[in-house]
């Protein structure tokens, strides 16, 4: 009824209609989204900035999450926050393997399996690769690449077992394309970022090559003001207008979610606009 009224203008004025519009666009992208009601999502990272933004946004759709972090106890008021039922926090180093796979296991036992992976933790070294220490290099790769490929291969064979429907989504960075734009040094953090966005291709095409029912989805945010970042910058900093807010990457994944089941959005360039 709202969708002839709105189609037929009938009575209602240029505003009505206009509100109209917007509750028939908003129901139709709720229909698009149902799939994922009752579905089980994890979110690396999801103690605070975009990982927490992203664990605010999903309840809302009726999907359950399943937060890893390092700090449980951020995550232990989110689930306070966000209801219990809703959220499920695990403490989680995504640089040690063996959290990994206790917490992918957890997953399966006890909410039956993860449909929508999150990969979202990581972490970045503002100086040059040459002043930093092996070790550097190794932090950020096993937190920014190798965490998020264990994660999708035990996600991926979860959600294969199941013959279900399932979804990846990298959280990656702007940088993964175009480094040589930035002024400043990232050490290894555009590069994690740029073999993140090749695991994203090499993981669609075995996808296909399976013909399993995953989506693989890269989103590649501009600056993004998170703890991450004013940690690592100083209390100096001075916020660009260009920068983009947790909430707009949660956005972003939202969206992706609710593409309609025959399109797959494989990548996203993610721009604060004006």
């Amino acid at each position: 009824m709202l969708i002839n009224n709105w189609q037929s203008g009938g009575p209602l004025n240029g505003y009505k209609r206009r509100e109209n519009l917007v509750c028939v666009v908003s129901v139709l992208y709720d229909r698009k989204m149902h799939r994922w009601r009752g579905k089980v999502a994890i979110v690396t990272g999801a103690s605070v900035g975009i990982g927490a933004a992203i664990a605010r946004a999903l309840p809302s759709h009726d999907i359950k999450v399943v937060g890893l972090a390092r700090n449980i106890e951020k995550l232990e008021k989110l689930a306070d926050e966000l209801g219990r039922d809703k959220f499920f926090p695990i403490k989680c180093d995504v640089t040690k393997e063996e959290d990994i796979l206790k917490a992918c296991k957890w997953v399966e036992k006890e909410l039956g399996g993860a449909d929508i992976l999150i990969n979202n933790a990581g972490i970045i070294r503002l100086n040059a690769l040459i002043d930093q220490k092996t070790e550097d290099y190794r932090s950020v790769l096993d937190t920014n690449l190798l965490a998020p490929a264990i994660f999708s291969r035990e996600v991926i064979l979860s959600i294969k077992k199941r013959n279900a429907q399932g979804h990846i989504i990298n959280i990656s960075s702007i940088s993964e394309s175009h480094l040589d734009a930035l002024l400043i040094p990232l050490g290894m953090y555009g590069a994690s970022k740029s073999g993140l966005r090749t695991l994203g291709s090499e993981l669609r095409n075995e996808i296909i090559m399976k013909k399993l029912d995953i989506k693989v989805t890269n989103i590649a945010p501009g600056t993004v003001i998170t703890d991450m970042l004013t940690n690592a910058l100083g209390s100096n900093f001075n916020i660009p207008n260009s920068i983009l807010l947790p909430e707009d990457i949660a956005d972003a994944v939202i969206y992706t979610l609710g593409t309609p089941i025959r399109i797959e959005v494989s990548r996203i360039n993610y721009m604060k606009f004006q």
